[in-house]
């Protein structure tokens, strides 16, 4: 007995559609500000727990913190204001 097996991923593996469009490659570099922000917050928390945290280990994931918070801010007041006409938020 043949075992039924599904093609589709073959056959799709490499479609058009895969790719990002131009409007998901505009949003992501939109974004960039924050993901980078979190990848440094990330590295920061990995630093940490390397070692035994001191004084400063904690000051530098409190500013990456306050990074990424600030980013966030800045990308829902962005976003914000160029949805709502008249440039108000």
């Amino acid at each position: 007995m043949d075992p039924i097996v599904t093609v589709q991923d073959a056959v799709t593996a490499f479609a058009d559609w895969k790719e990002p469009t131009a409007c998901e490659l505009a949003l992501t570099s939109i974004e960039m500000p924050l993901i980078r922000a979190e990848v440094d917050l990330l590295d920061a928390q990995i630093a940490a727990m390397d070692r035994v945290p001191n004084e400063v280990d904690a000051r530098r994931v409190r500013r990456a913190r306050n990074r990424v918070l600030a980013a966030r801010r800045e990308l829902v007041n962005s976003s914000a204001s160029r949805l709502l006409p008249g440039g108000a938020a």
